[in-house]
């Protein structure tokens, strides 16, 4: 029966989230059981086709990546994939009406990530930043709202604010592995091979108007959905106050991190702001 190969799928999605990203795992935890699965059918979809252009450099990425696209296209057309990880996406994407332009954004900036290397300018940027990490929270709201167009146009500027903050917390964070092991350079107005303290301190300050933005939409999100978004802004806000704390050398030769025993520190934490209502 499909119903086992599907429950099979889901269980994919789920590992894949586990494994790539304890952060994101936690705080998708925080999630109402309706809701959850779901997020893990996106995050396992856009975490694989990230890892084609980002991981896979003994292989053809071109290739890879063309026939992930194709295999994609073929399960939202069809409703199936024999690619687990495709076969719940396409499952989410269909039941909350995700729109087809959110995928395709993903995919191009996606797409871009095999041959750009420098972002030059604010329009470059914003246009990838848009679709590697704005739309996946629209997606992400999409489930959240449980398809209700009215919420959705509500908090779609707050959901793509809070994607921004995220990805550019962890441009910032992965420096070093973006510009010395995959010669990138996101940031337009910074010469990440001498990053400095006014330079860092612009960064931090653009992300910091995100999170405020980010966070009038958190306020205003379904039950199910608030404490587990609400972790991850806590999460990330903490990264970038190591972020802010560390000298802009020190960012560029090693990748800050939040320790396990501050991630349950900063749930505990959030979770009684939550019970208080103080979200």
């Amino acid at each position: 029966m499909k119903i086992t190969f599907d429950k099979v799928s889901y269980q994919c999605s789920k590992i894949v989230t586990e494994n790539y990203s304890t952060s994101f795992a936690l705080a998708t935890k925080m999630l109402h059981n309706s809701i959850r699965g779901d997020i893990y059918n996106i995050y396992g979809f856009v975490r694989f086709a990230d890892e084609i252009v980002d991981t896979f450099h003994d292989y053809d990425k071109k290739t890879l990546f063309e026939k992930f696209e194709e295999e994609l296209a073929d399960a939202l057309e069809n409703k199936i994939s024999l690619n687990p990880i495709l076969n719940s996406f396409q499952h989410t994407f269909h039941k909350y009406n995700i729109p087809m332009h959110l995928v395709e954004s993903f995919m191009r900036s996606m797409r871009a990530d095999l041959t750009k290397k420098v972002y030059e300018t604010d329009a470059e940027y914003k246009e990838y930043i848009y679709g590697s990490a704005d739309v996946v929270g629209l997606m992400c709201l999409k489930v959240f709202v449980k398809g209700c167009d009215d919420s959705y146009e509500n908090l779609k500027d707050s959901a793509m604010a809070l994607g921004s903050a995220f990805q550019k917390v962890n441009f910032l964070r992965d420096v070093k592995a973006d510009f010395e092991e995959l010669n990138r350079s996101y940031f337009p107005n910074a010469d990440l091979a001498a990053l400095d303290e006014i330079a860092k301190k612009e960064i931090v300050d653009e992300i910091k108007r995100d999170f405020q933005q980010g966070y009038q939409g958190i306020v205003k999100l379904p039950i199910e959905a608030k404490f587990g978004v609400y972790t991850a802004y806590r999460y990330y806000s903490r990264l970038l106050k190591k972020l802010q704390n560390t000298p802009s050398m020190e960012i560029k030769s090693t990748r800050i991190r939040v320790p396990d025993y501050e991630k349950f520190g900063l749930l505990a934490r959030s979770y009684v702001k939550y019970k208080m209502n103080l979200v």
